[in-house]
């Protein structure tokens, strides 16, 4: 039976939704709202601004798209609005998450006309360029790529009606806020809008940006004293740095997971990690930042549809990424910041779930140990490492389209018999040298030779150039008279 402790006993019947609106819920399958649902979508309905927070995985995506849904359908289109003007914008800090929000919007928004944007960095530019080209109501998307188009006029934001900052948290964190900035001072006051503020997580900064964009939001906080979902365990190992991947693969191996996302802090270890999944025959992905956008999306689908069983990655499918029945998440290294440790682990466990969280306080993070678990508000289950747990990796045969150099007893005869016709290399060193100035002063001449100190010297062939005559004289290491190239 499908676990429902996480819903709250409000239907989405009871708020003032539009008809289109709930026939959207009805094909996604929502009747019960979740909590952060129940708080937020009245407020925000009633057109007042909403910081919210909420554990990731319950539910927060859906808020703000039926808020932005039912403020379209409800409030005209302002006067101010041109051919090119979009009516709402939503800013997500990864590639992924904008993608996943605008899936979701097709879903939710299917019956309601009104016409969606997706803008992304990677990929598509030109595709990207003529669908805003055309006029869009609602514009999903990451900074860079929105402000790209902007400053090309593609689209203006002269009639913004909402405005919706998701995981701004995470948009600080990767240097964003100046863009967001650019984004919120060229749309119309905070006052004429609507804001929802949505995040797993509001530092001080970020509430910081919200009360200076914002029209005096309410903030709604769900959990707070519970950041970790309830059904999760969690476990932590301390393997010395060469046992963390006979042991990610022993753990592979017993817990036999449907579906297993490993963490890593470096792209590199990632790549690494990923090889050496697939030489133990598992289907393994690697997912990191200079992945290409379109093969990132690729392997994406691939793991949610169990084509893939593991996916290695770093912190950019930590957030907002809802991925179906993840039942293990492995923290083949702990993040420097407790935040990330909570996004990592939000990938199990969603919607009610069951889910289990292993983290490795190995040599180089452990140091992180102690402020996640005091951010968690409890330690994690220490487990010990028995040699029945590590399982070594097999070596992986050379591969056969590049054989090695064999040895010399290996070639084929004609080969040998060819090597051995060779004439021997000269070894300078060891033979004495023809040339009998090389000899010692006392023996360079012998006793019938001519005077050590001759008056004159000797005469020169006649075919003999008077440089040549030079070179030879000044030489004392040539026997030859050599005639320079000409040129």
């Amino acid at each position: 039976m499908e676990d429902t402790s996480y819903l709250t006993k409000t239907r989405f019947t009871e708020f003032a939704l539009e008809p289109q609106l709930l026939e959207g819920l009805a094909d996604a399958g929502f009747e019960y709202c979740t909590k952060i649902q129940a708080q937020a979508l009245p407020v925000a309905l009633a057109g007042q601004d909403v910081a919210g927070q909420a554990q990731t995985g319950t539910g927060k995506t859906a808020a703000f798209l039926l808020a932005i849904f039912n403020q379209l359908l409800t409030h005209p289109r302002p006067e101010s609005a041109g051919p090119l003007s979009t009516r709402a914008v939503v800013l997500a800090p990864t590639r992924e998450l904008a993608i996943q929000i605008h899936r979701d919007a097709q879903v939710l928004g299917r019956a309601t006309g009104l016409k969606l944007g997706l803008v992304y960095g990677g990929t598509g530019y030109q595709e990207q360029r003529e669908t805003l080209a055309g006029g869009v109501d609602v514009l999903i998307g990451t900074p860079g790529r929105l402000i790209d188009y902007f400053k090309q006029q593609v689209f203006d934001l002269n009639a913004v009606q909402v405005l919706v900052l998701d995981e701004a948290d995470r948009m600080f964190d990767l240097g964003f806020i100046k863009d967001i900035r650019y984004v919120l001072r060229r749309m119309p006051p905070p006052t004429e809008r609507l804001n929802l503020l949505f995040s797993a997580t509001l530092s001080h900064r970020v509430n910081e940006l919200g009360y200076e964009h914002m029209n005096n939001p309410e903030e709604i906080k769900i959990d707070a004293d519970v950041i970790v979902a309830e059904r999760l365990l969690e476990e932590v190992y301390y393997p010395a740095n060469t046992e963390k991947l006979p042991l990610l693969l022993g753990l592979m191996r017993q817990t036999a997971g449907d579906r297993v996302l490993v963490f890593s802090n470096m792209r590199v270890t990632c790549d690494r990690l990923g090889r050496a999944l697939k030489q133990q025959g598992y289907t393994a992905a690697v997912l990191s930042g200079d992945v290409p956008q379109q093969k990132r999306e690729q392997l994406l689908n691939a793991f949610k549809e169990g084509k893939r069983q593991v996916l290695v990655a770093t912190d950019v499918a930590a957030r907002g990424l809802h991925i179906p029945s993840v039942s293990h998440v492995i923290n083949y290294d702990l993040p420097q910041d407790p935040e990330d440790y909570v996004h990592r682990i939000g990938r199990t466990a969603r919607a009610g779930a069951s889910g289990h969280a292993i983290s490795f306080a190995c040599e180089d993070h452990a140091f992180s140990l102690l402020d996640i678990e005091q951010y968690i508000g409890h330690p994690l289950a220490r487990q010990e490492i028995s040699e029945a747990v590590l399982e070594q990796p097999t070596r992986s045969r050379p591969s056969s389209d590049k054989p090695r150099k064999s040895p010399t007893h290996e070639r084929s005869p004609k080969r040998v018999e060819k090597a051995n016709a060779r004439p021997p290399r000269r070894e300078h060193t060891s033979r004495p040298s023809l040339n009998t100035t090389d000899k010692p002063r006392s023996e360079a001449k012998p006793a019938t030779a001519a005077p050590a100190a001759p008056a004159a010297p000797a005469p020169l062939p006649v075919a003999a150039k008077p440089e040549v005559a030079r070179r030879v004289q000044s030489s004392r290491h040539r026997t030859k008279v050599e005639i320079p190239a000409v040129g």
